[in-house]
């Protein structure tokens, strides 16, 4: 399905769907405290909380795409929606935390398959030769969740109760739901008849490849993200109220890294974009980490270091499209559950050096570490990319 014009409605009711899984998957964490009282549970207790929903995402990603396959892709879309909508709402009545965790954990299932099928067919539903954009659309309510979503579902959780924020993700899963069900067009998904037993696109060794590269280079954001309160607070000389402006800041940078990065992807390919955005990302968290002691420095950078780790959305996700032909919406999938191990892997490789007494502006250096590695990947895709095309052709065989 090749468009001259964007079908823009769908893509809106993808980025709607987007916004709802955002907010679910990051407002646990301003509620946390909440959460911990009201279920009885010490705050250690309720960070599982935060890992199943995770744990959710990797398991569901690859294994409900997998099963996917004879169904349409806007009914599937509008079953993942609907499951999602469920156990959100669900978690907002869990009486202890037995069923908080089971409703966290079956929450997270639809996540990385509603963005895998989806980023394959905001790419269908896009102009021709601007499907990176189209993508993004899709990406952009996920950003915009943080900006918007996850502030005042924060509020209303401290306010007034806990509950209120997963009946918050609940109406934005039914209104998810309801432009699915009068925007979404059908549109054929994988690359035209494709065979289920037969998964050519992920035994491309390029495809692993940027499955490590979003797992360890993604995980450098994270290391820098997971502990962005302690740092302003105990390094920069901000105030616990400023963590929120700050992480609005970031958000913000979200919202503009993801359209410059699909703008990057369209002008100078995928892989190329890969290199520029998860450099900058290891340079801008060595800055951090220098510039850490400096209150105004410290802020800058949280708009910086978002817009630069989130022109990396669109450019891997096109990347790994385009490395998996006939598989493309499980291995876009996959890329979800690699992003949300990224997640949980930042987040203890850079605290084993605040464990060990080094303090936590370190954490960042963790992640420039992860950045660098994630770097270093995507020259060597590059590399490989660039002695295939100009590889002289094979010599026919002498009679």
């Amino acid at each position: 399905m090749e468009t001259t014009k964007p079908n823009n409605k769908a893509l809106l009711a993808l980025a709607i769907g987007g916004f709802g899984i955002g907010l679910t998957e990051f407002v646990i964490m301003g509620i946390l405290p909440s959460v911990a009282s009201a279920l009885n549970v010490t705050i250690a207790q309720a960070g599982h909380f935060i890992s199943a929903y995770a744990l959710g995402v990797v398991v569901g990603a690859p294994l409900i795409t997998g099963i996917s396959k004879r169904i349409s892709s806007r009914r599937m879309l509008l079953l993942l929606m609907l499951w999602f909508t469920v156990f959100n709402t669900l978690s907002a009545f869990s009486p202890d935390y037995f069923w908080m965790l089971v409703f966290r954990f079956l929450s997270g299932l639809p996540h990385g398959a509603f963005f895998g099928i989806g980023a394959v067919i905001a790419g269908k539903l896009g102009r021709k030769g601007k499907e990176a954009r189209a993508i993004a659309i899709m990406f952009s309510g996920l950003t915009i969740a943080n900006v918007l979503g996850v502030p005042l579902g924060t509020y209303l959780g401290n306010a007034f109760s806990w509950s209120l924020s997963f009946l918050m993700v609940g109406v934005v899963g039914v209104l998810t739901l309801a432009s699915l069900f009068f925007w979404m067009p059908a549109v054929s998904s994988e690359s035209a008849h494709p065979d289920p037993g037969n998964q050519k696109g992920l035994k491309n060794p390029a495809f692993w490849a940027l499955i490590a590269l979003t797992t360890i280079g993604t995980g450098g954001f994270f290391a820098w993200y997971s502990y962005i309160a302690p740092l302003l607070t105990e390094v920069s000389g901000h105030t616990a109220r400023a963590v929120s402006y700050a992480m609005v800041l970031s958000g913000l940078g979200m919202i503009a890294g993801n359209f410059i990065g699909a703008k990057m992807a369209e002008r100078i390919g995928a892989i190329r974009s890969i290199v520029t955005g998860m450099g900058a990302m290891s340079l801008l968290l060595v800055a951090n980490a220098l510039l850490a002691a400096n209150p105004a420095a410290a802020l800058v950078m949280c708009f910086v270091i978002g817009l630069a780790t989130f022109t990396l959305a669109a450019p891997i996700q096109m990347a790994i499209i385009n490395t998996a032909k006939g598989s493309e919406m499980i291995a876009s999938s996959m890329n979800q559950s690699a992003f949300n191990m990224a997640n949980a892997s930042g987040a203890f490789f850079a605290g084993i050096p605040i464990a060990m007494g080094l303090g936590v502006v370190y954490a960042g250096v963790v992640g420039a570490v992860l950045a660098a590695m994630g770097t270093v990947i995507a020259l060597g895709i590059q590399r490989i990319q660039r002695r295939k095309q100009y590889a002289p052709p094979a010599k026919l065989a002498e009679a």
